[in-house]
This record gives C-alpha cells, sequence and structure tokens, in this order.
C-alpha cells in the first residue's frame, strides 16, 4: 500500500500531517508534481516529477496507483479514475472517495462547473482550516489502521 499526492494542489499543511504520518506509520508516500518539491529526507518519502501538460500529473497517478493504494487528491475526475482502479481517494478535506460516492460527487462536480461556466455560480471552496486538517488526519488514520488490520 502507498499513499500517492496530487502535490501540485495540496495545501501545505495537509503535506506535513503526510510526511509526520509517512515516518510514524512506515508508510510508503510519493509526491506527484509539475513543480519542484522540497521533502523530508525520507526513505519513505519520494517525489515524481512531470511535465507541465494539462493534467500530466494526474494521468501519472491514475498509471501508477494500485488496487489498495490511496490517493490524495481535490481532483474529482482523478477521484473517479483512481476509484476505477481499486484504490481509495482522500480530499484534503478528510471526504474519502469510493464506489459508493464518486459517480454523485463526478455528477455534481459537473453541474457545479456548468453553473460556474454560465455565471450563475462564482467562487470555490473556503481556505482549508483547522477543522478541515484534523477530520483530513482522522480520515488518514482510520484508513492506514483498515489497512493494517487487513494485511
Amino acid at each position: 500500500m502507498r499513499i500517492w499526492v496530487d502535490a501540485d494542489a495540496c495545501p501545505v499543511v495537509i503535506k506535513d500531517v503526510l510526511y509526520k504520518t509517512a515516518m510514524r506509520r512506515g508508510v510508503r508516500l510519493t509526491l506527484v508534481a509539475n513543480t519542484p518539491l522540497a521533502v523530508p529526507v525520507s526513505p519513505l518519502i519520494d517525489t515524481v516529477r512531470v511535465g507541465n501538460k494539462f493534467n500530466e500529473a494526474d494521468d501519472e497517478i491514475a498509471r501508477l496507483a494500485e488496487t489498495g493504494d490511496l490517493v490524495v487528491t481535490a481532483d474529482i475526475p482523478l477521484a473517479d479514475r483512481i476509484v476505477d482502479k481499486g484504490a481509495t481517494g482522500l480530499n484534503p478535506r478528510g471526504e474519502l472517495y469510493t464506489p459508493d460516492n464518486i459517480k454523485g460527487l463526478l455528477r455534481m462536480r459537473n453541474l457545479m462547473e456548468e453553473l460556474r461556466g454560465a455565471g450563475m455560480v462564482a467562487g470555490g471552496p473556503a481556505p482549508i482550516g483547522p477543522r478541515d486538517k484534523q477530520e483530513f488526519t482522522n480520515q488518514l488514520d482510520r484508513f492506514l489502521t483498515r489497512c493494517e488490520k487487513q494485511g
């Protein structure tokens, strides 16, 4: 089991949680981005740098993620792709993307994109706050605990 991170858009506070968790729990963590990343020195933490093409990081994560892996992303189309492969997605706000909810979330995301494009809805999500960080940390811990019990 490995944790993959859609790192270009991942908030720093969430990356910090992931670094600490990887080292504390002995889990492989790979951050994928199209920009250079500074990460803690650890045999458990690595990076994959991709080019600047549209969705190149998403495509690489979707290609590399395997059944049982966890992918940290706020990108619902990417989450849909990895859930179809048997992986689980986790939003930086702590929402799990699973076979039970991903298609509904994808439909809602597409609707909101259409409404924004038509000028009927403005803005996006609020910045990550302490409550979001705590919910993310809790979901991450629950996911890893389930994986330990299964394996």
